[in-house]
Formats: C-alpha cells, sequence, structure tokens
C-alpha cells in the first residue's frame, strides 16, 4: 500500500461540481493498493497515518499527530463537527504508475479495482476504528482535490518500505 500524505489547512474532493468529503485540516492521504497487500498492509498504514508526527506542537516542531490534534479540538471553544480535524481519504492508483521506459506510464503495479476499492475502504475503517474522521473521494471518479498545502508537508509512505 503507497499513500501521500499532506498536512493540509481546508480541504475537500468533489466529483461533478459536489462535495464528497471535507475537512478544516488535518491530512489528505491519496491512497494506492499494491496486488500483495494484505490486512495487515492496512492495519499497518493506519497505525502509521494515525501515529505520524507532522504537526506542528508548540514550539513548532513536527511532533504531533493527527491524533493529538483531534485531541485539542475536543478541549476547543468550538468541538463542533465542522471545526473537527481529520483525514480526506482520497483513491489514487496512480501511485503505482511506473514511467521508467517510455513516456506513457504503466499501471500494472496497482491492484485490481476490486481490491483497490476493498482495502481502499477497510483502510477508511481501520483509521474510524481509531477514531479518527475520515472523509473520502468516490473511488474510481474523476475527482477534484482542493487542499491547502501546510509547510508544505508531504510524506511519502509505502507499506512495503521500497521509499
Amino acid at each position: 500500500m503507497r499513500v501521500v500524505a499532506q498536512r493540509s489547512g481546508p480541504a475537500r474532493c468533489e466529483v461533478d461540481g459536489a462535495v464528497t468529503g471535507s475537512i478544516p485540516m488535518g491530512l489528505v492521504v491519496l491512497v494506492s493498493v499494491d496486488p500483495e497487500d494484505t490486512i495487515r498492509d492496512i492495519e499497518w498504514m493506519g497505525n502509521k497515518l494515525a501515529g505520524l508526527r507532522i504537526f506542528p506542537d508548540e514550539e513548532g516542531k513536527m511532533n504531533r499527530s493527527i491524533l493529538e490534534v483531534q485531541e485539542d479540538w475536543k478541549a476547543s471553544d468550538d468541538p463542533s463537527a465542522e471545526s473537527r480535524p481529520g483525514i480526506l481519504s482520497v483513491s489514487q492508483f496512480t501511485l503505482h504508475g511506473k514511467a521508467k521506459k517510455g513516456f506513457r506510464p504503466s499501471f500494472t503495479g496497482a491492484a485490481s479495482p476490486d481490491k483497490g476499492e476493498e482495502y481502499y475502504r477497510l483502510l477508511s475503517k481501520d483509521l474510524r476504528n481509531r477514531g479518527l474522521r475520515v472523509e473520502e473521494g468516490i473511488f474510481g471518479a474523476t475527482m477534484d482535490v482542493h487542499l491547502v498545502n501546510e509547510g508544505p508537508v508531504t510524506i511519502l509512505i509505502d507499506s512495503k518500505g521500497s521509499f
């Protein structure tokens, strides 16, 4: 499983002009499933994303996870559902694209659409089970993703350790 995780301010995903998911701040994650992925990859990735320390502490150092940011929200003056930090998860099989030869990428390294959708949904479920708010795009749709990449902080994560 491959993920691009971006620390974000306001973010939303739209399909045909309709918002399918939005967060006021948190993580935008682009998710791609490998044909060899197992449930262990989902659990590993869920743990990694929930604990990824890329949010600033009081000294400005990247020392805090989305779980800790969410705890701050609970204690804030505005713990409304709309202001709750979260994860905007977007399926993106193109993360498994290979462009080493020629100019047209090959996507044979991505899982089949059926497995990709199943594992994409299972990762969202895993993150929700960890107590996180998860908003989503629509699997297989052409999506417009709007985000404010804070920092910018962008991390590449691969459950197989290839990078």
